[in-house]
């Protein structure tokens, strides 16, 4: 597990190295809709094949990784290598997200060996490790 701390508004680090990975956005910050769109284009040029969100506006993330992911191919077919899979999780505590990418989060046909949480928020940053350990 990777976790990627970002305050809202900052550069995206290298991640690349990890592809193919699955990711969970944990979102605790309202950020611009540019940023957004950034932050999901990253997160598919990286590599990533399921991104799960969860927290602030959730739903928005899910649908900002999905057109990021059409429009990596120009609005044409998407490999199925490359194809994102994508979830939110409004509803549910983010342990429960934990439990879900660790058991149920499977790409049709690659193996994700790597996952990296990336924390959207103002407050500093939190340790996840334990509590998706123990998911």
């Amino acid at each position: 597990m990777k976790y990627i701390y970002l305050a809202p508004e900052v550069e995206l680090p290298e991640i690349s190295y990890l592809e193919p990975f699955k990711a969970i956005v944990v979102v605790d910050s309202v950020v611009s809709s540019k940023w957004q769109a950034q932050v999901s284009s990253w997160l598919v040029d990286s590599g990533c094949r399921y991104m799960m969100a969860w927290g602030t506006d959730c739903s928005s993330w899910d649908d900002s990784v999905d057109f990021a992911s059409l429009e990596a191919f120009n609005f044409q077919d998407t490999p199925e290598d490359r194809f994102v899979m994508t979830t939110w999780h409004s509803d549910d505590p983010l342990e429960e997200v934990f439990s879900y990418a660790k058991y149920s989060a499977q790409h049709p046909v690659l193996e994700l060996k790597h996952l990296v949480i990336v924390h959207i928020t103002q407050n500093g940053q939190r340790d996840f490790k334990e509590a998706y350990e123990s998911a």
